[in-house]
């Protein structure tokens, strides 16, 4: 390492004074302090209460009629698992079921959605499923590779 030790110098007009609102008239921001007259952005804790507000008037949101319906809250959550995943992880004679598919990290323990079984794959093995729901094509291999299938939620028409 040499000796050499050039000094910084900032260019000219980089550093500026911080600016010291209220602190008097002369100063260029003494009295409303920069934020102008009057106002709930003017008072401290300035801060809009929430997205949408329109300072105290009936807001966009709910001047607008409420139409239709969404069924949203209704709706049936599955937990898809395919028969090729199912066929790594169990062994010839298993029963596939909610409880045992959990055990074997396919969802969690704690999710209440219902376990359906989609055809991606191959099986070879002899399993018993016990599910919600089953496509047309999963139930085939299963029931080819001479397993038995149970569902206990039946399709509504």
């Amino acid at each position: 390492m040499s000796d050499y030790n050039p000094v910084l110098i900032a260019p000219t007009g980089a550093n500026r004074k911080r600016k010291r609102v209220g602190r008097g008239s002369s100063s260029g921001l003494g009295t409303t302090a920069g934020r102008g007259n009057k106002g709930q952005q003017s008072r401290s804790g300035k801060r809009l209460p929430y997205v949408g507000f329109e300072g105290g008037q009936m807001p966009l949101y709910r001047r607008i009629a409420q139409r239709g319906f969404s069924n949203a809250v209704f709706k049936k959550q599955y937990e898809c698992v395919n028969v090729g995943d199912v066929a790594a992880k169990f062994a010839d004679g298993e029963t596939v079921n909610r409880e045992t598919l959990a055990a074997k990290g396919f969802f969690s323990k704690k999710s209440k959605a219902l376990v359906k079984i989609l055809g991606n794959g191959d099986v070879s093995q002899k399993l018993t499923v016990q599910v919600d729901k089953i496509s047309a094509s999963a139930k085939e291999k299963i029931e080819k590779a001479g397993g038995v299938v149970t569902v206990t939620e039946e399709k509504k028409q």
